[in-house]
């Protein structure tokens, strides 16, 4: 939330500009980059709360694009000329915490038999394994956030080796780990409540699971009490369509997105 709140100060400080200005507004947006700053771990992650406490908001949080979104923000900040009534020293800041996490990605991308994947929503801030989130988001290769983190790294002009070994191996993933021939829909009860039904359909778009296990690859799905399940009909009904056990998240990715990067590499 922070990143959106600072990009609505910076467009009201920029405003400003012709005027007489607003020291508060500046000093409430040096506030808030600091506290970014400041929230980032030695490894180059951030967590999900700071200060993070001892849950698994500690943890390296990719979940919901947090980390993704704040590396956006910091991008803009130290390239973008809207971030021009900064500092330089704190343009410059921002601009190496960016590059820090970038290295804590490839770091956290997670390697089978030698080959890159990739991402679970949550890695160890101190040595980078996948972790476990709530009681029912366990540690697995994530299909959701994954594809903004791969997006991304294809967004960094003139990436080197390691970057683009990094999104080739997480394409092959998504390519391997696609899902088709079902179309996951939701439905009525007749209790006024809601029910995901897959349903077979050649023309569906391909889909992955949110959580795909680290050891077989496949998709599986949780309880409140930890234990995974290798289909969406052991949950109990109310929990199939309360969350987003299944997505198209990485359709464009594969159909537009990495061929327009392969292009741009040549």
């Amino acid at each position: 939330a922070t990143t959106d709140e600072l990009r609505f100060l910076a467009r009201c400080i920029g405003q400003e500009k012709e005027s007489k200005g607003d020291d508060k507004l500046t000093e409430s947006f040096d506030r808030g980059l600091r506290h970014i700053l400041m929230a980032k771990y030695p490894t180059g992650g951030w967590p999900q709360l700071f200060p993070p406490g001892k849950g698994y908001h500690r943890h390296i949080t990719f979940n919901d694009d947090s980390m993704v979104r704040i590396m956006e923000f910091l991008r803009e900040v130290n390239t973008s000329k809207q971030y021009s009534f900064l500092a330089p020293a704190d343009r410059e800041a921002a601009g190496h915490a960016f590059g820090k996490g970038i290295e804590c990605i490839l770091r956290c991308q997670i390697i089978v038999s030698g080959k890159p994947t990739v991402w679970c929503a949550q890695h160890d801030e101190i040595d980078l394994r996948p972790r476990d989130g709530r009681s029912f988001e366990l540690a697995s290769f994530s299909g959701s956030e994954s594809v903004g983190i791969t997006r991304l790294l294809m967004s960094l002009e003139n990436p080197d080796e390691h970057v683009v070994a990094a999104v080739e191996g997480a394409v092959a993933w998504f390519e391997a780990e696609k899902i088709t021939g079902l179309r996951a829909e939701r439905h009525r009860t007749d209790d006024g409540g809601m029910e995901l039904i897959m349903e077979k359909d050649a023309g569906a778009p391909p889909l992955w699971g949110r959580f795909h296990d680290l050891k077989t690859g496949g998709p599986f799905f949780c309880e409140r009490d930890g234990v995974p399940r290798p289909s969406i009909t052991d949950l109990a009904p109310e929990n199939r369509a309360s969350y987003a056990w299944y997505g198209t998240w990485a359709a464009s990715l594969l159909e537009k997105d990495y061929p327009g990067w392969k292009a741009r590499l040549k």
